[in-house]
């Protein structure tokens, strides 16, 4: 690993421990040269997954693209980064315990859309607008009554999904 101050290739880890939920491990390291103490994380990559369209390209699955859709979708919400990180963490590990090779992209927003419902109501309301090809309002309105039935009313915590429609 090279030194991001002087990008000597010698180092020595200092520590190492268990991070997101194992899925990773945070390693501590301090260059030889420079002294420079600095974090590196080291987690399995998945080459292999693919992402079928609904248009049937292929693409690889991309973490990335995964949290900036759900990050979208929690725009101005209270909701941490963290928080969809962890989401698409256990998306993937569903995915992959699946043992599929190629999933379709409906698959995966049909999963977000599940995390998103746990997570956030009006981030679940915005992803399923996209995700559904919502039309009208009243596409709208039919998703946010039939997510009231589903869901226990807390008033507290999602005021603003409930409050005009009730």
């Amino acid at each position: 690993m090279r030194c991001p101050k002087c990008g000597t290739p010698e180092d020595k880890v200092i520590d190492s421990r268990e991070a997101k939920d194992g899925a990773s491990i945070r390693r501590r390291r301090e260059c030889l040269t420079c002294g420079h103490r600095f974090t590196t994380y080291e987690q399995v990559e998945y080459e292999d997954l693919t992402v079928v369209k609904r248009d049937q390209k292929r693409e690889p699955w991309s973490r990335e693209k995964l949290i900036e859709s759900m990050k979208k979708a929690c725009g101005k919400r209270p909701v941490s980064v963290d928080t969809l990180e962890q989401a698409a963490d256990a998306i993937l590990t569903e995915i992959e315990g699946a043992g599929q090779r190629e999933v379709p992209s409906r698959t995966i927003g049909a999963k977000v859309m599940q995390h998103l419902e746990k997570i956030d109501h009006v981030a679940y309301v915005r992803y399923a607008s996209i995700y559904r090809e919502f039309q009208d309002v009243t596409d709208f309105i039919s998703e946010v009554n039939s997510l009231e039935t589903r869901v226990p009313r807390d008033a507290a915590k999602q005021p603003e999904l409930f409050k005009k429609l009730s």
